[in-house]
């Protein structure tokens, strides 16, 4: 199973918080360090989440139509 390490942005919908993924990685010519985000809704059950806090969440079966990732722990 994927997992991927993130931050809370949000966290105002009942059981699901918004992950945000940062990826890097350097451009193949140019070499400058590329950014990109990504937000995932998220299955959360962990009661101590703020926004801010880092994450590992892992991928699971479809929840609902956007919720296909859990959070695992706080990071």
């Amino acid at each position: 199973m994927k997992q991927l390490t993130g931050i809370v942005i949000s966290l105002k919908m009942e059981k699901t918080a918004k992950i945000q993924v940062l990826r890097r990685w350097p451009h193949p010519i140019y070499h400058k360090t590329l950014t990109k985000k990504k937000n995932y809704l998220t299955h959360c059950l962990l009661k101590d989440l703020k926004v801010g806090d880092k994450v590992l969440i892992q991928e699971c079966r479809p929840i609902s139509k956007l919720k296909k990732w859990k959070v695992v722990k706080k990071v």
